[in-house]
């Protein structure tokens, strides 16, 4: 007989992509042996189907009903201290990958953004990216042109922007719900019957992509796997077939495993790689939870940033945060190393995966104003720019490559305006 000890409790992984939960939670939610996975998500089991206790994926929502609620003053104050906590790593501008709806027991942020556009205390700007529900069908799309219509009739100057969607394509390699092209593997090395999951069927996907980009509205999918990479790539080609070319600045995020054969064809499709540069290393959770049990030779595939700027791709980068860090800087010295500061293991990949500091860098600068639609004011250092600016010290380019992560933020500037750190002498000399 199964013991319920304890209050109910759920924990979620750092990543948001795995739930723990407890028998009596299990019980509260009312999830039993009978309870189906859901298609976009797994249940570990007991060997009597009863739930183990590991909820993958959307069978984490499994427990949205019984999570308790967040506030409205939790969730404002939380906005204002992660925009502390951002602008003093050097970032005056970011987009949020889940607005417009509660994700995975996470409140959603657009209420609390709006009452920081009220109040004055947004400093930054935020492009939105409006979250797209699964099973939520193509109405979706007219419901989220009539939300950022709405936002930009009342905060014209353009602080806040929903013109950007996110589709969540497949999973993460870790939990094995990664779409891939060829089976994951146990571990005794034998290859399964799991390629992971494709959270929307392939021509949903391009009927929903094409719709977006008809609509204007820009689209930031999450594509892990290789298998993922590639049919996000193909709803951005039928979406061009059918529209023909259009100024959407697609991007897909993360791309850790992309096929040689799919490479090219980001730049012909115009399609970005929003890169997570700081994952692209040797760490234990990708070596122990990651390569063991994917197909040999898969390590050489793993975000292949080196391969992809040969072949012309545009880049943005960003962090993932909260998953890890959201420092630039950290994320920059693994692109140009492969390696994380002091590591003892070989660059991931290979040394042809690295990036050089200049491209590196201008994804976390222009080209991220860029796949932001502010190229025209942020993301670069010229006359009718906002002034939006970064000291660092020391240049990371009068350091060895090997210590580029000690370059630190040393003041963060917004319009002009100091919001971080102190002005240093030499300013204030030259000032007088």
């Amino acid at each position: 007989m199964r013991r319920r000890a304890g209050d109910p409790c759920s924990l979620q992984s750092r990543d948001h992509h795995s739930t723990w939960a407890s028998t009596a939670a299990i019980e509260r939610a009312g999830v039993t042996a009978e309870t189906p996975d859901p298609a976009d998500g797994r249940i570990v089991r007991e060997a009597d189907g009863f739930p183990a206790g590991t909820f993958h994926e959307g069978a984490g929502d499994l427990f949205e009903h019984v999570r308790p609620d967040t506030s409205a003053e939790l969730a404002y104050q939380g906005l204002l201290r992660a925009q502390e906590e951002l602008i003093a790593l050097g970032i005056t501008g970011w987009q949020d990958a889940m607005v417009g709806a509660a994700v995975a027991g996470i409140a959603d942020p657009l209420a609390a953004y709006e009452r920081a556009l009220d109040e004055g205390t947004l400093e930054v700007h935020v492009v939105g990216a409006q979250w797209w529900v699964r099973d939520g069908g193509i109405e979706q799309v007219e419901r989220m042109l009539a939300r950022r219509a709405e936002i930009a009739r009342r905060h014209p100057d353009r602080r806040l922007d929903l013109g950007t969607t996110k589709i969540m394509v497949d999973g993460v390699a870790e939990n094995q719900t990664a779409a891939m092209l060829d089976p994951y593997r146990d571990e005794a090395g034998h290859d399964t019957c799991n390629h992971g999951l494709s959270f929307i069927a392939p021509a949903d996907l391009r009927c929903y992509v094409t719709a977006l980009d008809a609509a204007g509205q820009q689209v930031h999918m999450h594509a892990l796997g290789d298998r993922a990479v590639r049919e996000a790539l193909d709803a951005l080609q039928e979406a061009r077939d059918v529209n023909g070319s259009t100024d959407g600045r697609h991007h897909l995020a993360h791309i850790q495993v992309v096929a040689e054969q799919d490479v090219p064809r980001f730049a012909a499709l115009g399609a970005i790689a929003n890169i997570q540069a700081l994952w692209a290393t040797h760490e234990d959770q990708l070596d122990e939870l990651t390569l063991p049990f994917l197909q040999d030779g898969q390590d050489a595939r793993q975000y292949p940033f080196g391969d992809l700027a040969r072949a012309g791709a545009r880049f943005a980068a960003g962090s993932d945060w909260p998953v890890s860090t959201a420092d630039p800087i950290a994320a920059i010295h693994v692109a140009v190393n492969r390696a994380y500061p002091g590591s003892g293991r070989g660059p991931l990949g290979g040394v042809h995966q690295r990036l050089d500091l200049e491209t590196a860098l201008a994804a976390y600068t222009s080209g991220s104003a860029y796949v932001n639609r502010r190229e025209d004011d942020t993301g670069s250092v010229r006359e009718g720019c906002l002034a939006n600016l970064v000291v660092i010290d020391p240049n990371p380019f009068s350091v060895p490559a090997s210590e580029i992560h000690r370059s630190r933020v040393t003041s963060t500037w917004i319009e002009g305006r100091l919001v971080y750190g102190a002005v240093p002498a030499t300013t204030l000399k030259e000032s007088r």
